[in-house]
């Protein structure tokens, strides 16, 4: 679904009073998030002018070819920031006017999202929210300027909202033909911390909400064996840790393993290692 990890990092953030101003064409590594509370802008993007002002929101995309003016007096809030991870992302910068080739910064370039077939963002915004999307845009661009390491952090995360804001309301994903597999990647460390526990198949697909016989027949394709086999394996391998690196008596690690005495555990250790815990232990 995405070129790359999606990762958003503010690159940089701040509130703008000014009067009469003019950004001269240029084109962004990054994407720009740019907000007036108050005023009158006109941005040409790609050689057609888009108006805005008094609360508008306008998203520019990387590599776009976009000049701004400022109509008069205007407060103007703005973040530049990526969206997808680049391990070389602190060499990256916020563009000036003037700079429109970007032939040598092409690693640095972020990837469009308008470059995805199942989304399409128009320049203007206009959030389902707009009170919410504008307050948590503000919201960033004052954390991120406190500039601590836990501050960008919550910057970043405030980035993420926004970001999902905008890929749930522009996003075009199909709904799946079929309903997906459940995914059963909980199991192992699932059943690793109630090792002890006497975990049953029923109490797993209650877990998994399937039914015991659907849950086994899901289990099995997914892990090779049935979910007792899995179990049990796990036990072994704990007993095999435990024998090997601790003292500790028999009768306490088949209750650490979760059998029920030292005779059932012996039986089902010899079973699976083919030597008794004693001789697994002294070998």
């Amino acid at each position: 679904m995405f070129p790359q990890p999606v990762a958003p990092y503010v690159r940089l953030a701040d509130v703008v009073v000014r009067a009469n101003w003019y950004t001269p064409p240029r084109r962004l590594l990054d994407y720009l998030l740019f907000h007036v509370p108050e005023g009158r802008c006109l941005a040409t993007v790609d050689g057609v002018d888009i108006p805005f002002g008094d609360g508008d929101v306008v998203l520019i995309q990387p590599d776009t070819l976009h000049a701004m003016r400022g109509l008069g007096s205007t407060v103007t809030t703005f973040a530049h920031f990526d969206v997808f991870y680049n391990p070389r992302r602190d060499e990256s910068f916020a563009a000036k006017g003037g700079q429109v080739n970007l032939a040598s910064f092409q690693h640095l370039l972020q990837p469009r999202l308008d470059d995805l077939d199942w989304i399409e963002i128009p320049v203007k915004l206009s959030p389902l929210q707009p009170l919410q999307f504008r307050s948590t845009l503000e919201r960033l661009v004052e954390v991120w300027q406190e500039a601590d390491p836990i501050s960008r952090l919550q910057a970043n995360h405030l980035a993420t909202e926004l970001l999902l804001t905008l890929l749930k309301q522009h996003g075009r994903v199909e709904p799946r033909a079929s309903p997906p597999q459940r995914s059963l990647g909980w199991i192992p460390s699932y059943l690793s911390f109630h090792l002890a526990d006497p975990l049953s198949v029923a109490d797993m697909a209650d877990r998994a909400q399937l039914s015991p016989s659907r849950f086994t027949a899901v289990f099995r394709q997914h892990f090779g064996v049935s979910p007792h086999r899995y179990f049990l394996r796990l036990r072994i391998g704990h007993a095999q840790d435990l024998l090997t690196t601790t003292d500790l008596p028999l009768k306490q690690i088949a209750e650490y393993c979760g059998f029920a005495d030292v005779h059932h555990f012996s039986k089902a250790f010899k079973r699976m290692v083919h030597l008794p815990p004693g001789a697994f232990r002294r070998g």
